[in-house]
C-alpha cells in the first residue's frame, strides 16, 4: 500500500466511525453513516442485505387508520353472539367505500361474546374492533368443536397472469438485494404496474441443493421442481430502456443456469384489502390440554392485501394467534399475544405467528407455550420481518420451518428456546434446506443454527447474536455467516428501524430537490 494512501483510508475510517457511542460496533455487511444512510457490503456474486423496510400496512408509509365505528354492539348474554356479530359485518360490507377504501368499524363493547363458528370478514374496508384486549375487556369465546378459525378475513382466488405480458429476464445474475431486472422487452411496462418476478424451479437447482438425495424414511418426498416455481409480487417504479425497478428487492439471486426468471403483469381480483383486527381478548373453549377438537386459529387471513392485526391476545387456541395464508400480502400484526395453547405437542400445532405470505411484518409480539412462534412455511417469498418480537417455554424452533423460505428478517428476537436456520434433511417428510437470504440481527436465544445452502441462491446471515451457536442438525453442511456473536453493543440496534428510518430520509430529500 502507498505510504500517502495509508493515512487517507485511516482518515475515511477514521470519519465513517467516528460518531459511534464508546462501545458499539457496526457489522461488515451493513454500516450506518452519521447522517443515517446505510452502506452494504456485496459478497462475491454482488449479493447485499436486502432493504426489509417495504413490509407491511402501505409499506409503513402510512400510520394504521382509525376508522370510524358505523355499527356498535353489546354481548347478548346468550349462548351464541356469532349470528348477531356476522349479520352486523355483513350489513357493514353492503356499505360504499369512502374515499380511503373503508366501509366502517364494527365496534364490540366489553364484556364476553359466545361465538360458534367463524366470523367471516369477506369484503374490503371492514374494520372489527374490540374495547381492548384484557380479559375484562371485549372477550370472544370460540365453543365450536371443530378446527375453525374463531376470525377468518378472506378474499377469493388467485393471481391470474395477463396474457401476452410476460418477457424474460435476460441478467445472467441478479443479486440479493437488486431493486431492479433487465427483460428482453419492457415495452408494455409502466410505473404503477402489478407484476410477478417468477423464477422456475428446474431440476440442476434441485440436484445441486442435494435435495434428491435427502435420506429416505417413510413418507420421505425427494423434491420436485414444479413445486419450487417461485412468484414474487412487485409493483413497478420505473422503466428505463428494458430495465426494470421494482418497488421490493429480489431476495434470492436469479441465474441463468437455474433457469433464469420471467416477469409478467397480473391481476388478482378477488382478493380485498383495508380489513383490521384489532382491541380484541379471544379465547377457545377446550376439553383438556391436549384437546384439538376446538379451535385453532384466533384470526386467520387468506386473500388479503393492506390490512393488519393489532392488541389482539389469544390463548388456548391449537395453532395460532395470527395465521397468515399464502395469498396475505402487505399486513401488519403488532402488539399480538399468544399464550397457552391447547393441543398435542407434534407437528402442525403451536405456530403461534404464522406467515406463508409476502410482504408481512409481525411487530412486537409474545407468545407463551408455542413450538415454532414465529415461521414460514414452504416457498413463501420475502422480503417479511418478524421485530422485537419475544416467546417464552418454547418446544420447537424459531425460524424457517421447511422447504425454502426466502428473504426474512428476524430482528431482535428474544427467546428462551432455539433460532434455527438450516437444512433440515429428512425431518418431517422431507423438509430439507429451510431457505435462502434468512438474517438474524441482534437476536437472543438459548441456542442458535445458521448454515448456508452448499453456495447455492446466495447466503444465510447471523449478526450480533446473543446466546450459543451451534453446528445445526447435521454439522456438515456450510455455516452461514456468523458475525459479532456475544458481541453487545451492535448498531444499529434494529436493522429494520435503522432501513426504515434511511428509506423515509431518503424520501425528504428527494421531496426537497
Amino acid at each position: 500500500m502507498s505510504s500517502k494512501l495509508f493515512p487517507l483510508l485511516l482518515l475515511l475510517f477514521l470519519g465513517a466511525t467516528a460518531f459511534l457511542p464508546s462501545g458499539t460496533w457496526q457489522s461488515k455487511w451493513v454500516r450506518r453513516d452519521a447522517d443515517g444512510t446505510l452502506r452494504y457490503t456485496p459478497d462475491a456474486n454482488g449479493n447485499v442485505i436486502p432493504d426489509f423496510s417495504r413490509v407491511g400496512y402501505y409499506s409503513g408509509d402510512h400510520p394504521i387508520p382509525e376508522v370510524p365505528v358505523v355499527h356498535t354492539l353489546a354481548p347478548s348474554g346468550g349462548a351464541d353472539d356469532r349470528a348477531r356479530i356476522q349479520a352486523a359485518i355483513d350489513s357493514i360490507a353492503g356499505r360504499p367505500v369512502d374515499a380511503a377504501g373503508f366501509r366502517g368499524a364494527l365496534l364490540l363493547q366489553k364484556g364476553t361474546y359466545r361465538v360458534n363458528g367463524s366470523l367471516r370478514i369477506g369484503a374490503s374496508g371492514i374494520v372489527l374492533r374490540g374495547a381492548g384486549d384484557g380479559p375484562g375487556d371485549t372477550r370472544l369465546l370460540a365453543t365450536t368443536r371443530s378446527k375453525d378459525p374463531l376470525i377468518a378475513v378472506a378474499g377469493s382466488g388467485a393471481p391470474v397472469e395477463i396474457r401476452g405480458t410476460r418477457t424474460a429476464i435476460t441478467d445472467a445474475y441478479v443479486p440479493a438485494g437488486s431493486f431492479s431486472v433487465t427483460v428482453a422487452d419492457a415495452s408494455g411496462l409502466k410505473p404503477g404496474d402489478a407484476v410477478i418476478v417468477l423464477r422456475p424451479g428446474t431440476r440442476q437447482w434441485i440436484s445441486d441443493l442435494r435435495m434428491d438425495q435427502i435420506v429416505e424414511r417413510p413418507g420421505t418426498r425427494q423434491w420436485q421442481p414444479a413445486e419450487y416455481t417461485l412468484r414474487f409480487e412487485r409493483v413497478v417504479t420505473r422503466v428505463s430502456g428494458n430495465t426494470v425497478f421494482l418497488d421490493n428487492p429480489v431476495v434470492m439471486p436469479m441465474e441463468t443456469k437455474y433457469g433464469g426468471g420471467f416477469l409478467y403483469r397480473y391481476a388478482f381480483e378477488g382478493r380485498i384489502r383495508h380489513v383490521g383486527i384489532e382491541q380484541l381478548y379471544c379465547a377457545s373453549e377446550y376439553d383438556s390440554d391436549t384437546a384439538e377438537n376446538h379451535a385453532w386459529d384466533a384470526v386467520h387471513f387468506s386473500a388479503v392485501e393492506q390490512g393488519w392485526v393489532r392488541s389482539v391476545t389469544a390463548r388456548y387456541f391449537a395453532y395460532a394467534c395470527v395465521n397468515l395464508a399464502a395469498t396475505a400480502k402487505h399486513i401488519t400484526v403488532a402488539d399480538a399475544h399468544c399464550s397457552d395453547h391447547k393441543s398435542v405437542i407434534t407437528g402442525g400445532r403451536r405456530y403461534s405467528f404464522n406467515n406463508d405470505g409476502q410482504l408481512n411484518l409481525f411487530l412486537r409480539c409474545t407468545a407463551t407455550d408455542g413450538r415454532h412462534d414465529y415461521v414460514t412455511g414452504a416457498t413463501v417469498p420475502g422480503p417479511n420481518v418478524f421485530a422485537h418480537c419475544t416467546a417464552r417455554r418454547t418446544h420447537a424452533d424459531i425460524g424457517p420451518h421447511h422447504r425454502w423460505a426466502m428473504g426474512t428478517l428476524y430482528d431482535n428476537i428474544d427467546t428462551d428456546g432455539e433460532i434455527n436456520v438450516q437444512d433440515r434433511g429428512q425431518m418431517g417428510t422431507g423438509h430439507g434446506w429451510t431457505g435462502t437470504t434468512q438474517v438474524l440481527w441482534n437476536c437472543t436465544a438459548s441456542r442458535v443454527a445458521v448454515q448456508s445452502p452448499y453456495g447455492v441462491s446466495g447466503n444465510n446471515y447471523c449478526i450480533g447474536l446473543k446466546g450459543t451457536q451451534w453446528p445445526g442438525h447435521f454439522p456438515d453442511r456450510p455455516q452461514g455467516i456468523w458475525e459479532g456473536t456475544n458481541r453487545k453493543g451492535l448498531a444499529p440496534a434494529s436493522l429494520y428501524e435503522a432501513q426504515l428510518q434511511a428509506r423515509r430520509l431518503a424520501a425528504k430529500e428527494e421531496r426537497q430537490r
